[in-house]
C-alpha cells in the first residue's frame, strides 16, 4: 500500500481558474473534450473512439476513498471562461513521489492555461511528493514546453503504450524535485 489514508482532495486557486475535484456533472464536457482524437492521442489512457461511460467510470474511480490518483476539472467558470478546460491529476507513486497527467481541450490551446495548472498543482504540492515525473510523447513538443517552463528537468527518453493509437510511442520524460 502506497498511503495507508487518502485525505480529501482540496481545490487549488490559480489567476484564472479553479483546479477543483470532479462532479459527476462535469461528464458531459468531459466526455465531448475527451472523444476528440487530438485530446485522446496526447494521452495513454483515453481511448478513440471514446466508449460509453468512459468519463463517467473515470469520475466514479476519482471519487473513491482510496484512490491512488487525484483528479482536478481546470474551472474557469470564475473567471467568466468554461466551467471544463481540460483535467490534471497526480497518481501517488511510492517513496514520497507523484506522476503529473494533464490535457486541455483543443479550444483552448495555446492559452498558457496547461502551465498555468501544473505551476498551481505544484506549488500546492498536495500529496507532498518530494519528486513529480512526467512523461511526454514526443510527437507533442508542446506539453514538453510546459514541463520545461514549469522547472521540470529532461530525464530520458522512453516508451509509453496509447490506448488511442494501439501503440507503443516513443516519450519524454521528466521528474521536477520540489520543497516538500
Amino acid at each position: 500500500m502506497i498511503h495507508e489514508e487518502i485525505t480529501v482532495q482540496q481545490t487549488i486557486q490559480s489567476d484564472r481558474f479553479l483546479l477543483r475535484p470532479c462532479r459527476k456533472s462535469d461528464a458531459g464536457l468531459i466526455a465531448m473534450y475527451a472523444s476528440d482524437d487530438r485530446v485522446a492521442r496526447g494521452t495513454r489512457s483515453v481511448p478513440h473512439p471514446l466508449p460509453p461511460g468512459t468519463v463517467e467510470a473515470m469520475i466514479e474511480r476519482a471519487l473513491l476513498s482510496d484512490r491512488t490518483e487525484d483528479v482536478w476539472i481546470i474551472d474557469g467558470s470564475a473567471n467568466a471562461h468554461a466551467e471544463a478546460l481540460g483535467l490534471i491529476s497526480l497518481e501517488r507513486m511510492d517513496r514520497a513521489q507523484s506522476e503529473i497527467f494533464y490535457w486541455i481541450a483543443p479550444a483552448f490551446w495555446n492559452t498558457g492555461y496547461a502551465s498555468e495548472a501544473v505551476r498551481a498543482l505544484i506549488a500546492a504540492n498536495p500529496h507532498q511528493s518530494e519528486r513529480i515525473f512526467a512523461e511526454v510523447f514526443q510527437d507533442n513538443p508542446g506539453s514538453a514546453r510546459v514541463l520545461t517552463n514549469c522547472g521540470f528537468d529532461y530525464l530520458g527518453d522512453a516508451e509509453a503504450f496509447s490506448v488511442s493509437r494501439g501503440a507503443t510511442v516513443p516519450t519524454w520524460t521528466y521528474t521536477l524535485k520540489t520543497g516538500a
